[in-house]
């Protein structure tokens, strides 16, 4: 039942950032999948995410580590997913050019009353592993909000009668 919820409930987190952000707009990623702890998406590579040799900018990548780390947080049920405390970023090859489409899977390694921890791993049209990133999340604050759905995404095991 959680995993038909998370997918949903991704998109909507994704659907808000694009609606109130200055940065996420330029981003036409598709969500693809969601379970509880893990979110796919893709981005089809357009001139604005490019660098000046005309291929994937690393900042466009850096941004995307950034985005995946909150949606790995939304996808534990966390509708405001915190602020960012650390981002790191390891390219190692090309993320394509204009027209290609880099995919990224995105997992919630840790996930506590305080931080979350997430990785992002970046894969190019050729399934070459092209980047990967750590992101960490202070999501304190984030518990308060009423648009969670934590428990439903994450449920507590029930106590035998």
């Amino acid at each position: 039942m959680a995993s038909q919820k998370c997918l949903p409930f991704v998109r909507s987190v994704w659907e808000s950032f694009r609606a109130s952000s200055g940065l996420e707009p330029r981003y036409l990623l598709r969500v693809t999948g969601a379970t509880p702890g893990v979110v796919n998406f893709e981005l089809p590579i357009e001139q604005h995410h490019t660098n000046r040799l005309g291929i994937l900018h690393g900042g466009t990548i850096a941004s995307m580590v950034d985005l995946g780390g909150s949606l790995a947080v939304a996808s534990k049920g966390l509708y405001a997913t915190g602020v960012s405390t650390d981002l790191n970023v390891t390219y190692l090859n090309s993320g394509g050019k204009i027209g290609d489409i880099i995919r990224a899977e995105a997992t919630c390694d840790k996930f506590g009353k305080t931080l979350a921890y997430t990785s992002i791993r970046f894969t190019n049209s050729n399934d070459e592993l092209v980047a990967r990133g750590s992101h960490t999340k202070f999501v304190s604050l984030a518990w308060k909000d009423p648009q969670n759905i934590v428990d439903e995404l994450s449920p507590r095991p029930q106590k035998p009668s």
